[in-house]
């Protein structure tokens, strides 16, 4: 969280983030992610391990939540450390910042691929270049097995 300080919008670089979800104390379970008790207007940031000990993630400026659409901003964006910190920004090419429900969990997209996805026990999930970030595979391949996740909010 501190390596990824300087990339968020400045309104948020002194805020306390707090851990609102961890798969080692709360479960693997996307459900559970959902119902994380964070402000209604809370920024969120989703970290991932692979069982690779691959690093990566999401900044998202609103919850991450259950929704029938993509919702978002530009501020949106991916994220690795591969070996070290890589962010991957908004291109302007389309609006597909996030979207999920209780099955699957997408960021970004265009033309059927997503910058990243994961499944609804929170195992298996993958990243593709996409057109909402032109951004690189985040794990060292295109589908994973997580070991880890966090959600970072403000409380």
């Amino acid at each position: 969280v501190p390596q990824l300080g300087p990339q968020l919008p400045p309104r948020l670089t002194q805020q306390p983030w707090h851990l609102l979800y961890s798969t080692g104390r709360d479960g693997f379970s996307l459900r559970t992610l959902y119902r994380t008790e964070a402000r209604p207007d809370s920024p969120a940031l989703l970290l991932i391990r692979d069982t690779e000990t691959q690093a990566f993630g999401a900044f998202s400026p609103s919850p991450i939540r259950s929704s029938s659409g993509f919702y978002g901003t530009g501020e949106t964006f991916l994220f690795s450390f591969c070996p070290e910190l890589k962010v991957f920004r908004w291109t302007g090419r389309n609006d597909f910042f996030v979207n999920g429900d209780v099955n699957l969990l997408m960021v970004g997209g265009g033309s059927g691929r997503f910058g990243l996805w994961l499944d609804g026990d929170l195992h298996h999930g993958g990243s593709q270049p996409c057109e909402t970030f032109d951004n690189e595979t985040l794990s060292h391949r295109e589908e994973f097995c997580i070991q880890d996740l966090e959600l970072w909010g403000l409380p």
